[in-house]
């Protein structure tokens, strides 16, 4: 066995911080009344975290990236038939990125949605007035009942999928995203994770919510 860094500390930490800004967001969206304020500012963070990670899934750390991890259909499928190549384990698998991929999909559209939407009494998105009523009810439906609902179940997905393989194949896959490094049979490529990657990460996360909170103070209501 030989430890590799797999994942590097932009990754880790956008990662963590989704999660508590999911957890977070439920609590407050649930509570509701005044609760919702923090509702809307978590939102644009995680609006900016995700951001990040599609940017990161360019240049970031080599298992980061997308061209690295997202495989074609048929290699999906060789990989079902256990035909796949040791490094498919180094960091997601291919059905690990598409469950990535379904994640940052769902994520995007319920942050935007949230920006549209408009519950009728006391609070909307800031850019619901941009947008007629029938575009703002959609949104609505979609981040209110069919996309959170949607979002749930991937989530679910992912956790059930990390439970199989921390207690049926033995592979912990919580610990590697919280050290970095892990165990693997074949020696891989490892991931760059510098103080210059580091503090260029922390550069790309600033301006995308600079960014973010931009548009909503320049495009939300007067």
């Amino acid at each position: 066995m030989v430890k590799v860094r797999i994942w590097d500390l932009p990754t880790r930490v956008f990662h963590w911080l989704l999660v508590l800004c999911v957890v977070a967001l439920v609590v407050t969206g649930q509570v509701g009344g005044n609760a919702l304020d923090w509702h809307f500012r978590l939102g644009y963070v995680v609006a900016a975290l995700l951001l990040f990670r599609l940017v990161w899934g360019f240049v970031g750390g080599r298992w980061s990236r997308f061209l690295v991890f997202v495989r074609s259909p048929l290699v999906i499928l060789r990989y079902l038939r256990g035909q796949g190549s040791p490094d498919m384990e180094a960091g997601h698998n291919p059905l690990g990125a598409l469950s990535v991929l379904g994640l940052l999909a769902a994520g995007l559209l319920q942050v935007g949605s949230g920006l549209l939407s408009d519950d009728e009494i006391m609070h909307s998105g800031p850019f619901s007035h941009l947008f007629g009523s029938d575009w703002v009810s959609i949104a609505t439906s979609l981040h209110t009942r069919y996309n959170k609902f949607a979002l749930i179940a991937l989530i679910g997905l992912h956790i059930s999928a990390i439970l199989f393989y921390r207690f049926v194949k033995r592979h912990d896959l919580v610990r590697p995203m919280l050290t970095g490094d892990k165990a693997l049979d074949v020696p891989v490529e490892p991931a760059q994770d510098s103080v210059f990657t580091r503090l260029a990460a922390l550069g790309i996360f600033a301006a995308l919510m600079c960014g973010v909170w931009w548009a909503v103070v320049r495009w939300g209501p007067v």
